[in-house]
This record gives structure tokens, sequence and C-alpha cells, in this order.
């Protein structure tokens, strides 16, 4: 291992840092699992860094890597419920205490969302994770592996599907 490897590793790492922490906090729920979780992604992203395809931007390849790893460590683990400790200070969504009464109701459908949002199957919490990145229909293709079109229709089901909830609440 040469030490530019290893520092331009680091720096991509760095740089990129929200990847792993908005997918960790996606797919788990508490300290421990997130721990575990993001030291898996790194250790994938190490173990990948040789094989990078430079006609991809690096945040398309650690999330291509991180959401695969979360998939699996997800899959694997199967012990999730939601928990009162689920939402945190660390929860992908900033909510912050407010007494503000239209702060309040926003704080209740962000709350939602999430779980929501959580209760998704695998891929479908990867679709609204990079949607709400704001990705194109493109590049989420590109990190998942699925046509522009199967994108589309997906995101627009997950939409159909959360606002019924919403409705029924």
């Amino acid at each position: 291992m040469t030490a530019n490897k290893k520092e331009q590793f680091i720096k991509t790492i760095e740089d990129q840092k929200k990847i792993i922490y908005k997918i960790v906090n996606s797919y788990c729920q508490n300290k421990e699992d997130r721990k575990d979780l993001e030291q898996e992604i790194i250790i994938q992203l190490w173990n990948s860094f040789d094989k990078y395809n430079s006609d991809y931007k690096y945040s398309t390849w650690m999330y291509r890597i991180a959401l695969n790893v979360a998939i699996s460590f997800y899959r694997k683990e199967k012990k999730w419920s939601i928990k009162n400790d689920f939402y945190n200070e660390e929860s992908i969504f900033k909510i912050e205490d407010d007494t503000n009464e239209e702060q309040t109701e926003l704080n209740y459908h962000l709350k939602l969302l999430q779980e929501f949002i959580h209760n998704l199957n695998e891929l479908n919490k990867a679709l609204m994770l990079l949607y709400l990145e704001e990705k194109s229909y493109e590049e989420i293709s590109e990190i998942l592996g699925i046509t522009k079109t199967n994108v589309a229709t997906k995101i627009s089901r997950i939409k159909l599907k959360l606002k019924k909830e919403f409705q029924n609440i």
C-alpha cells in the first residue's frame, strides 16, 4: 500500500462522509449497529478502491458500494423494529425543538416520513434516500443498477404509497 493511495482514500472518505452518515442512519436504529455498518462500508470501500472506475463520480461509486453493504447488513441482521430511540440527534432529518405550532407540525410530519421510509423494503429505501438527496434518475439508475424508467416508476409508486400513509393519519 502506498502512502499516496492511503491519503487519497482518506481524502475521498472525508469529502464524501455524508453519504456514509446518511446510509448508516437510514438502515440502522441503534448506535452499535450504526458503528458496525459504518466500519463494514469503509472496509468494502477500501477493498474496492483500486477498482474505482473514473467514468463515475466518487459519490456514485460510494453510494453503490455503501448501499449494497447496507442492504446486505440489513438482511443479515433482521432485528429491525421501530423503537423509542429511533428518532435521535443522529437522524438523517435534523429536527430542532421549537415551540412554534407550525414548526411542531412540521417536525411531526418529518418524523412520520422517516418512519414510513424506514418501513420500506431495502431497494425502495435506497431509492428514497437517493431521491431525497436530489440525485437525478440517471444517477440513481447508475448507483442501483436499474433502468431510469424503473427508477421513475418505483419512485412514483413510493410517493403514492407515502401520500396514502399520510392521508390515513
